[in-house]
């Protein structure tokens, strides 16, 4: 997996834990492909501002693993459910899982 897709993953693991702003300016980058020029404009603030911005919440987001552990728990936990042979129990805990 490369880099933008772990960054990507702890998006959706820790994103509500960024500022609004932070947010924004990340949807735009990693899932909207705008440019740092065109997030700049949009937002009427330096393309360096949004550099920042999005290098302090690539930091916070592997912070948050780092600390949390919440992406790393989960693989681990869904590589067991996947050696479970009974099927009604791994699709209960499946269900679980992805609430």
């Amino acid at each position: 997996m490369n880099d933008r897709d772990m960054i990507i993953i702890l998006f959706d693991y820790y994103g509500e834990l960024l500022s609004e702003g932070q947010k924004n300016y990340f949807i735009d980058y990693y899932f909207n492909n705008l440019s740092l020029a065109e997030i700049a404009e949009n937002f009427n603030v330096s393309r360096n501002a949004v550099s920042k911005e999005l290098k302090l919440s690539v930091d916070k987001l592997n912070n948050y693993e780092e600390k949390l552990k919440l992406y790393s728990r989960d693989r681990r936990l869904r590589r067991l459910v996947d050696q479970i042979e009974d099927g009604k129990l791994k699709e209960k805990i499946d269900k679980i899982l992805d609430e």
